[in-house]
């Protein structure tokens, strides 16, 4: 399975969950509503991603590419678990979730450049969006902030894993 395949389908799983986990601290009739058709949506991504050429095709990333790959895995990783201690130490448990939201979207900048594919900034920028307006809305007092933001984040992992904003890779 190539590299961006496989990378869409772990994007594609995390999106699915974020939604499928998340919806049901949405009002009624939300959960329901969208973890069917985050569902549907995943079975759309599945099907799109068995197509020839439906991502872009793109170069083999060089070693200097892997290192920062690994670096921002590697931080971001560590990243969960000290900002979830944090936020749980000051009472803002409620948080955690957009934190994970946070610091997954963030992790997607430095692979822009490295992998020169700006389709990763536009998933960081989504997701780094999701993020803050779900922990504005709980800070408001909002109480399904932490939920939408982190279903908004799911749906954006699904659309961008299925190719949403990219242009398939072309026939030679």
């Amino acid at each position: 399975m190539p590299g961006k395949i496989l990378g869409a389908l772990v994007a594609a799983i995390g999106g699915l969950t974020f939604v499928l986990v998340n919806a049901g601290g949405l009002p009624d009739p939300w959960p329901w509503l969208l973890q069917g058709l985050s569902v549907l949506v995943f079975i759309w991504t599945l099907l799109r991603l068995r197509q020839p050429g439906a991502l872009p095709s793109g170069q083999r990333p060089d070693a200097r590419s892997w290192r920062t790959y690994m670096v921002s895995v590697g931080l971001m990783l560590l990243a969960f678990p000290l900002g979830a201690r944090l936020l749980n130490m000051y009472d803002f448990a409620e948080l955690v979730v957009l934190w994970i939201v946070l610091v997954v979207g963030l992790h997607f900048f430095p692979f822009a450049q490295a992998f020169g594919t700006p389709v990763f900034r536009n998933v960081a920028a989504s997701l780094v969006a999701a993020a803050l307006v779900g922990m504005g809305l709980a800070l408001l007092g909002v109480a399904w902030g932490p939920a939408a933001g982190a279903v908004a984040a799911g749906f954006a992992l699904l659309g961008y894993s299925g190719g949403l904003g990219q242009r398939a890779a072309q026939p030679a």
